[in-house]
């Protein structure tokens, strides 16, 4: 998720002063919040993970979201949202696998 976070941020200054900060405030605080998350969820009790990791995935919707927002209004350009797509779809993957382990190890009610 760090590498995203990076590429993103390099990326920012390059936006928009008005798109800068309003939509890419939102988006470059969704990455802090799927980040906290993410790290919350690696130390937590196995009852709380699955929540969390809920928690997280929606999060990772809002900033594909907000992300082809910035891209139509073409604020976004084609090799960041390459390298943007390739590590968010790799964390998507990860998040996913870990909430099928969670989900094994959880008997159901």
């Amino acid at each position: 998720m760090s590498i995203a976070f990076k590429i993103w941020i390099n990326h920012l200054p390059r936006i928009p002063r008005l798109i800068r900060y309003s939509l890419g405030e939102k988006i470059t605080n969704l990455f802090i919040e799927l980040t906290e998350l993410i790290l919350i969820a690696g130390y937590s009790e196995k009852e709380q993970k699955s929540i969390i990791l809920k928690k997280a995935s929606i999060k990772l919707d809002l900033l594909k979201y907000f992300l082809q927002t910035a891209i139509e209004l073409k604020t976004v350009d084609d090799k960041t949202l390459s390298e943007l797509t390739v590590v968010i779809g790799e964390v998507g993957r990860q998040l996913g696998g870990w909430q099928k382990q969670i989900g094994k190890q959880t008997p159901p009610n």
